[in-house]
C-alpha cells in the first residue's frame, strides 16, 4: 500500500511538472505572439508621413507666390517710368537749348480760303526747323501795298504763347471784312506776313504769299493771335 502511495505521489508530481512545463511553453508562445505588436505600431504611424507633407505644403502654394510677383513687377515698372520721365526731361532740356522765335528761317506759312465762316481765310504756320519755336502775339499782315497793319483781334489772345515742336502747326484766322456795307472793299492778290518778336516788335523780312482768287477786304477786318488749334482760329 505504501509503495502504491509513493508511486501515485510520484506520478502526481510528474504530472505537475509536465503541466508547469506546458504552462511555461504556453507563456513563451504568448510572448512570441505578442512580438508582432511593434510592427503593427510601425504600420499605424505610416499615415503620418502625408500629414507631415501637408503641413509643409502651404509655403509652396501658388497664391503666396502670386501675391509677391505683382508687387515686384509694379516696383520694376515704377522704376521704368522714372527712367522714361528722366529721359523726357533730358530731351526737353536739349530742345530748350535750341529754342527760338518762329520766323521765315524756320517755318513755312500758307493761306487758304475756308467755307465757314464766310469771308474768312486761314493762315497755317508750320515749324520746319530742328528745335522748338515760339509763335509770339499775332501775325502782322499787309495786303499788297497797304500802308497800315491789318487790325489784330485782342479778344483772341491765348492763355500762353504757342510753342511748336518740329513738324507742328499753329493757326491764325483772318476775318476779311466787317458787316456788309460798312467799309470800302479792296481787292488784293498778295499778302505779306510779318513775324512778331518776344518784345512785340516785328522782323523786317516777311513771308510773302499769294492770296486766293477774288480776295476782298476792308478796314473792319481782323487777324487773330496764333492759336494751337484750327477751330479756335476760326471761331471769331
Amino acid at each position: 500500500m505504501r509503495t502504491n502511495r509513493i508511486r501515485t505521489t510520484a506520478l502526481a508530481a510528474t504530472a505537475l511538472v509536465a503541466a508547469l512545463s506546458l504552462t511555461a511553453c504556453g507563456g513563451n508562445e504568448g510572448t512570441k505572439s505578442a512580438g508582432p505588436a511593434p510592427a503593427a505600431t510601425t504600420e499605424s504611424t505610416a499615415p503620418q508621413t502625408p500629414q507631415t507633407s501637408e503641413t509643409t505644403a502651404p509655403p509652396a502654394e501658388a497664391p503666396a507666390g502670386t501675391a509677391s510677383t505683382p508687387a515686384q513687377g509694379k516696383h520694376a515698372g515704377g522704376n521704368g517710368d522714372k527712367g522714361t520721365h528722366s529721359g523726357t526731361e533730358t530731351a526737353t532740356q536739349a530742345s530748350s537749348t535750341a529754342r527760338t522765335t518762329c520766323t521765315t528761317a524756320n517755318t513755312t506759312v500758307t493761306v487758304t480760303k475756308v467755307p465757314r465762316p464766310i469771308n474768312h481765310l486761314l493762315l497755317t504756320l508750320k515749324n520746319t526747323g530742328s528745335g522748338l519755336c515760339d509763335a509770339y502775339y499775332a501775325p502782322h499782315l499787309g495786303f499788297d501795298g497797304a500802308q497800315s497793319v491789318f487790325p489784330i483781334l485782342k479778344d483772341s489772345k491765348p492763355q500762353a504763347v504757342v510753342t511748336l515742336a518740329p513738324g507742328e502747326e499753329a493757326y491764325a484766322g483772318i476775318g476779311l471784312s466787317g458787316e456788309p456795307g460798312q467799309g470800302k472793299l479792296y481787292k488784293s492778290k498778295n499778302l505779306s506776313v510779318f513775324f512778331a518778336k518776344k518784345n512785340g516788335s516785328t522782323y523786317d523780312t516777311p513771308a510773302k504769299l499769294k492770296l486766293p482768287a477774288e480776295t476782298y477786304w476792308d478796314d473792319n477786318g481782323f487777324v487773330t493771335y496764333w492759336q494751337s488749334d484750327r477751330a479756335n482760329a476760326l471761331m471769331y
